[in-house]
């Protein structure tokens, strides 16, 4: 199985308007288009009765003091972890993509509703909900799609890793609500397949010109 798009090339860089945020002179970063972007899959195998994707930054800060702070540098050693972008599951066996702003176009506050879809899919809800948590204009329930956004001054090209599974049941036993955990665990031991695509991203101005 082979996971492609059309907005981007393997290692290449994601373009700005599949971006939650962009460079922006003396603010350092504005928002964007945030438009997930084209996806698609071939060779699949002949026993899939669903597809699941899901997206991850691994090189998300673990600690966040010095995120997007004046004066300060978030070095390559920083400790890291990963930060959920998307995860979309219950995808029809008949589908082979997934059109560039089909599942977000622009920025919700408080996030996109969810997680049911239209035709049966569902949308799990992303890491910007622990982000925006204590933000009194920005925090809800992020549900889909909601594209890169590294700290401008993080010295690490980000990279982020869209996966795509092919499995064996058309809807998956979610306990609870869909977040990553509780996915991977409804996704155990019905995996025929997983194809990758990683793309980066950075809003360091001197990272961007390199």
């Amino acid at each position: 199985m082979r996971l492609f798009s059309d907005n981007f090339k393997q290692w290449a860089l994601i373009p700005d308007e599949c971006a939650f945020a962009v460079p922006a002179p003396q603010i350092h970063i504005a928002l964007s288009s945030n438009r997930n972007p084209h996806l698609a899959w071939i060779d699949a195998p002949s026993e899939t009765r669903s597809f699941a994707i899901v997206c991850k930054d691994h090189q998300f800060p673990q600690r966040t003091e010095a995120v997007n702070r004046e004066g300060r540098s978030i070095q390559t050693s920083f400790p890291r972890t990963e930060f959920v972008h998307w995860i979309l599951v219950d995808i029809p066996s008949h589908v082979r993509s997934i059109h560039e702003g089909r599942h977000s176009c622009g920025i919700t506050p408080r996030g996109k509703p969810g997680p049911d879809l239209p035709g049966g899919m569902r949308h799990g809800i992303n890491d910007y909900t622990c982000w925006f948590a204590n933000d009194q204009k920005m925090s809800g329930v992020y549900y889909g799609y909601d594209g890169p956004c590294p700290p401008w001054n993080d010295q690490l090209l980000h990279h982020y890793v869209f996966t795509l599974f092919a499995l064996d049941v058309a809807r998956l036993k979610v306990q609870g609500e869909l977040m990553l955990d509780s996915v991977e665990r409804a996704m155990k031991g019905h995996v025929l397949c997983a194809a990758r695509l990683t793309g980066s991203y950075t809003l360091n101005a001197a990272l961007r010109v390199r």
